[in-house]
């Protein structure tokens, strides 16, 4: 039996990582990720300058998902080219960088830097972070978005990797999916978190979280329908060239079942991971596998993008 999965031309041993969100920051969480059961080591979404996290509380569980308002926090992108020379002198599994400009001139400066002083497998450009304050989602604006992937696209020899938001409504994935099409894009990751949620405590009659006034990041259980027509609808328009990286609201084998049925590749582990540490790679790779080994299935070509229609 065969259970890995192939990116262009980087095998994953198995499909499910980290995403690039909790204990990535430093050096230290990635090796704890290199002898963990993560199939990848995903750095964290880097930007121009070091940035710190916002104040406490920023991130709470709720009954059926969390919310968070981290603010980016990161080294800096010139630390995480430094980790990444350590971490392929010494570890040997797929590396990822991933990164984020708060403005559109900061993508091209880091990608090239990435291009010239490392050679990660792989680079995700995250155009959906929601947590900075007076700054919109990029991939929400698809006039902004064309203008970063023309900039990017020649800088990096490698397919690009881009991390999208959630959409809403079809017209804006079919939209985002013309302009993938325009470029060397040969993987998304969808979705990051839902933006602009709120939560009250009844009894404290207060918000729950700190940051950014009123409104967070919401995830888990809430957005898995939203997160399963996202990667649905985008393998429809693109399934021909686009491999699809499925992140944040997994929990459980069946999560993975699900989002692999309906055409992800790969699994990216945020909240669970936050909440349970690295262990939830091994527990969910391996219920995932005795589940599809039970069903009769040899590799994950058997069953992925199979879903049925009634």
């Amino acid at each position: 039996m065969n259970f890995s999965t192939n990116f262009a031309w980087i095998k994953f041993e198995h499909p499910i990582f980290n995403a690039s969100w909790p204990i990535c920051t430093i050096m230290e969480e990635l090796e704890w990720l290199w002898k963990s059961n993560s199939s990848a080591i995903m750095m964290k979404t880097c930007t121009l300058e070091e940035r710190n996290w916002n104040p406490k509380p920023r991130y709470i569980e709720l009954n059926l998902g969390s919310i968070n308002s981290m603010w980016l926090p990161n080294l800096g992108y010139k630390k995480y080219i430094e980790f990444w020379n350590q971490l392929k002198k010494r570890f040997n599994k797929p590396v990822i960088a991933s990164v984020a400009g708060l403005k559109p001139k900061h993508f091209p400066i880091m990608v090239k830097a990435f291009q010239k002083n490392s050679n990660v497998d792989l680079i995700e450009i995250n155009l959906s972070c929601p947590n900075v304050p007076w700054k919109p989602q990029i991939a929400y604006d698809f006039e902004a978005s064309d203008k970063i992937l023309s900039k990017v696209e020649n800088l990096w020899s490698k397919p690009i990797w881009i991390k999208l938001p959630p959409y809403f409504d079809l017209i804006h994935i079919e939209q985002m999916s013309e302009i993938i099409k325009k470029y060397n894009i040969s993987f998304i990751t969808c979705i990051n978190s839902v933006g602009n949620t709120l939560f009250i405590n009844p009894e404290k009659e207060e918000v729950v979280i700190k940051p950014k006034w009123w409104f967070w990041w919401l995830g888990w259980d809430y957005v898995k329908p939203i997160a399963l027509a996202n990667v649905r609808k985008f393998y429809e328009l693109l399934w021909n060239n686009i491999d699809i990286s499925w992140v944040w609201w997994i929990k459980s084998w069946e999560d993975v079942f699900e989002f692999i049925l309906a055409w992800a590749k790969t699994i990216q582990l945020a909240t669970i991971y936050a909440k349970e540490g690295y262990k939830c790679f091994e527990r969910i790779n391996k219920e995932f596998i005795e589940y599809i080994t039970k069903k009769g299935y040899n590799e994950i070509e058997d069953f992925r993008w199979k879903l049925k229609t009634l």
